[in-house]
């Protein structure tokens, strides 16, 4: 799926939901790119066109306008099979609930989308153990989501959107269930996986995301206002 170019080019992008009463620009103009190794944090409160964005980099929803390309493919051109595909092998997501499997392990949430690679189970669950000890949960592969805190199950969640080698990570308010602490915390995790190569996409309202990022997008009615690196 690798391609020429950055891992995320957007280009002119919008999208509009239309109803009889109005046009929604949920996302309005929108041009970035963005490779391996940077932390981009989407900021900007609720309404603000972020999660919109986030969405159509997922191949979630495509753009009414504009070109969104990841890992070299253009999201508009490919097949709904083959945007499956690309999230399999390129891409995951982490949500502000963590979509678990209460029945499943940490470590078998973890190898379940290596395991729908085609990866035998023995083999992605010794690499599921790896990535639990990447986010800081050595030793908790056989705990049950109910077993664990808030903070532990985001980051079973950022394994799992991790596993079978993706290297672009988006999260949609990943925090917004945690308490400062711990919302801290998985900021200065995304940083880490990021300083170690993974393109990190984040939205959110928290200014933590920032603090932590490499850059940051700042939203407000679905147009960038403020674009800047942070460090």
């Amino acid at each position: 799926m690798a391609g020429p170019g950055p891992l995320i080019s957007v280009t002119q992008v919008r999208r509009l939901f239309v109803s009889p009463a109005e046009t929604v620009r949920a996302v309005d103009g929108v041009d970035f790119e963005a490779d391996a190794g940077e932390f981009v944090c989407l900021f900007g409160h609720s309404g603000s066109g972020k999660t919109t964005l986030l969405n159509l980099l997922a191949g979630l929803d495509l753009p009414t306008s504009g070109t969104v390309t990841v890992a070299g493919q253009n999201l508009a051109t490919i097949s709904v099979d083959d945007r499956i595909r690309l999230r399999r092998q390129e891409l995951g997501m982490v949500h502000q609930a963590h979509l678990l499997i209460s029945e499943f392990t940490a470590a078998e949430n973890v190898a379940l989308p290596m395991e729908a690679n085609g990866i035998p189970t023995k083999t992605a669950l010794d690499e599921a153990e790896k990535l639990l000890a990447s986010v800081d949960l050595q030793g908790h592969g056989g705990r049950y989501p109910s077993e664990l805190s808030g903070g532990q199950q985001q980051r079973v969640g950022i394994a799992r959107a991790l596993s079978g080698g993706r290297r672009i990570l988006l999260a949609d308010e990943p925090t917004g269930s945690l308490d400062s602490r711990n919302a801290a915390a998985i900021f200065a995790l995304l940083a880490s996986l990021a300083e170690a190569g993974t393109l990190v996409v984040v939205a959110s309202h928290d200014p933590k995301c920032q603090e932590h990022a490499t850059r940051s997008i700042e939203m407000l009615d679905g147009r960038v206002v403020c674009s800047r690196a942070v460090r």
